[in-house]
């Protein structure tokens, strides 16, 4: 695999961004991993908190300098990305893995009332522009959330977004899947199918902007299923809830959020 060079390292004389296009506000580059520094940054985030227009003011120029934007979530008792334990050496290629093979493996390993694998929910139409879309979802999410207590802009560099997690060595679903190159694979498979993008990531959740949301129930039930296999907790948090249940809240979503603990 072919790796893109990191720009990330130029902000260190540079904090300001001028020598990528960019106009920085002030902020930090994380190099921390769980076996020590690593060899160059991972990720910078601003030092202040996330506010409306900033996402689309930022992300185009970072986009150009081989930088994806992503929210971070510094508000929670596990700090911010400094100390959540990256481990970019462990990862594998997201590309070396097929969608359908690994949902179809974590069904197998929890499958409900045992069922057998659905398969994939078929691609759906765009009712937005993803790119966009992720910045009108982006500008909501900076106002806070329960779970996005204190999201702040951070840049990242990837090919694409669902690849940022693997990027950053990102290990909050660990106790579900230790390769998070294989998430990845998935997200991919959803910027593919339902126009998905990374905007959000904490100690152990994350979420999507969706621009191809499923429009009824069928879609939505289809769609419910590999939300299951990827993180069951989300889905079916007690024995009470259903996948049906769950489906109804995806139709027409902008975002869909997924935590594993």
């Amino acid at each position: 695999m072919a790796t893109l060079p990191n720009p990330l390292p130029k902000l260190t004389s540079d904090p300001s961004g001028r020598s990528l296009g960019l106009q920085l506000p002030p902020g930090r580059l994380i190099d921390a991993t769980f076996d020590g520094p690593w060899h160059e940054p991972l990720l910078w985030h601003a030092a202040v908190r996330a506010s409306p227009g900033g996402w689309s003011a930022l992300g185009t120029p970072a986009g150009r300098a081989g930088l994806l934007p992503v929210l971070v979530d510094l508000g929670t008792g596990q700090g911010g990305p400094e100390s959540w334990e990256l481990a970019p050496g462990e990862m594998s290629y997201p590309g070396d893995h097929d969608a359908e093979d690994v949902l179809a493996e974590w069904w197998e390993e929890d499958a409900p009332d045992d069922e057998d694998w659905p398969g994939l929910a078929g691609a759906l139409k765009l009712v937005a522009d993803p790119d966009k879309r992720a910045a009108d979802v982006a500008d909501t999410l900076a106002e806070g959330l329960p779970w996005l207590s204190a999201p702040h802009l951070a840049l990242v560099p990837a090919r694409r977004s669902a690849d940022i997690p693997a990027a950053l060595g990102w290990s909050g679903a660990v106790h579900h899947e230790e390769d998070t190159a294989r998430l990845c694979t998935v997200l991919r498979s959803w910027e593919d199918r339902f126009g998905i993008r990374l905007v959000a990531l904490g100690y152990d959740h994350l979420a999507v902007s969706v621009a191809a949301p499923p429009a009824d129930l069928e879609e939505a039930d289809a769609i419910a299923a590999e939300h299951y296999a990827f993180s069951p907790d989300t889905v079916l948090p007690t024995q009470d809830d259903t996948l049906e249940s769950y489906a109804e809240t995806l139709i027409g979503a902008r975002l869909w959020h997924f935590t594993w603990n």
